[in-house]
C-alpha cells in the first residue's frame, strides 16, 4: 500500500452546499469506489525496466510462467559471497512502482550472501496483464515455481519477503506452500481495514472485491516469521502490523523501526530490516 489512498478527498471541505450536495458527493465516491477500486489499490509503473546486469553486476533476467499463461519478467541476483549460500529470498513488492525501486533491498541481501528474486506482478515493469488479488496469487506462485524448479532452490532454504501489499501476497502463498521462513514488512490485517482507516465515511468492507485477509491467514502458518514495521507509518497503521503479529501461528520476531514512515529508506534497506532478514536466514542454515 504505497500512497494514493490518502489523496482522494478532504471531507472537511464538504458543507457549503448542504446535506443534498454532500449526499451527492458521497454517492459519487461510493459508485466510483465500486467501479474503479482497483485503481485505488494498485499503482503500477508499467514502463519496461533495464537489464538486471545493468542494475547489479551478475544479475540475470528471468521469465516466470503463470498458470493462466502470462510470461512475467523478473530479476535473479546471486549471492556476492558464499557465507549464506543456498538460502534464497523471494521478494513480493508493494502496490506501487516496479522492481527497479527494490534494487537497494536486493543489493543489500545479495551482498550478505543470499540469492534474491525480485518479482514484478502482472501490469508492472513491462509485464502483461492487469493486477488483481487472484492474479497476484498466480504471479507469486510462478516465482516460487521458478526458484524451486529452474533455480534449484530447496524449499527448506527459501524465505518469502513481502512488502506492504506483498505481505498479503506471500502470506497467502505461505499457507499453501510453507517456506522455511517468512518476512512481512508493514503488513495489514486485511485490505478493508486499511480502506476503512483512510475512508471512514464509506462502506468499504461491503464494496471491496479484493480482500487480502492477512490476520486471518497467518494463524495457519507455523514457520518462523519476522514482522517489521515503522512506528510512524501513515499508510498502514502500526497497530495493524502489531495485530498481525499477535495472530502469527509460528515463532515470531517483531521489529519496530522507530519514527519510520511507510516509504522511508529505513524500511527499504535499513539496518534493522536487513539484520532481521539475515538473522532469519542464519536460523534456516543451522
Amino acid at each position: 500500500m504505497d500512497g494514493g489512498l490518502n489523496e482522494w478527498m478532504d471531507w472537511r471541505r464538504v458543507g457549503a452546499f448542504g446535506a443534498l450536495g454532500a449526499l451527492g458527493m458521497v454517492t459519487a465516491v461510493v459508485g466510483g469506489l465500486a467501479v474503479w477500486q482497483r485503481r485505488l489499490i494498485y499503482f503500477p509503473d508499467p514502463a519496461p525496466v533495464p537489464a538486471a546486469e545493468s542494475v547489479i553486476p551478475g544479475g540475470r533476467d528471468v521469465v516466470l510462467q503463470t498458470s493462466d499463461g502470462l510470461r512475467l519478467g523478473a530479476w535473479l541476483f546471486g549471492p556476492a559471497s558464499p557465507q549464506r549460500d543456498g538460502v534464497a529470498v523471494l521478494v513480493a513488492p508493494g502496490n506501487g512502482g516496479n522492481r527497479l525501486l527494490r534494487v537497494p533491498l536486493a543489493r543489500a541481501l545479495a551482498g550478505h550472501g543470499l540469492t534474491v528474486l525480485l518479482l514484478d506482478y502482472r501490469g508492472y515493469g513491462g509485464n502483461p496483464g492487469s493486477p488483481s488479488e487472484q492474479g497476484l496469487a498466480r504471479d507469486v506462485r510462478a516465482a516460487r515455481d521458478y526458484l524451486t524448479g529452474v533455480a534449484g532452490v530447496a524449499p527448506s532454504r527459501l524465505i518469502y519477503f513481502g512488502e506492504s501489499l506483498g505481505s498479503a501476497v506471500v502470506t497467502e502463498l505461505a499457507a499453501a506452500h510453507p517456506p522455511a521462513g517468512l518476512v512481512l514488512r508493514s503488513p495489514f490485517t486485511d485490505l478493508a481495514s486499511v480502506g476503512r482507516h483512510h475512508f471512514p465515511i464509506l462502506p468499504v468492507r461491503t464494496l471491496l472485491r479484493e480482500h487480502y485477509p492477512v490476520a486471518e491467514t497467518i494463524g495457519r502458518i507455523a514457520v518462523p516469521t519476522v514482522i517489521v514495521y515503522g512506528t510512524a507509518d501513515s499508510v498502514i497503521p502500526p497497530g495493524q502490523s502489531r495485530a498481525v503479529a499477535g495472530r502469527a501461528g509460528g515463532p515470531l520476531r517483531l521489529v519496530a523501526v522507530p519514527d519510520a514512515d511507510h516509504n522511508d529508506r529505513a524500511l527499504l534497506d535499513g539496518d534493522l530490516l536487513i539484520d532481521a532478514v539475515l538473522d532469519l536466514a542464519d536460523q534456516i542454515r543451522t
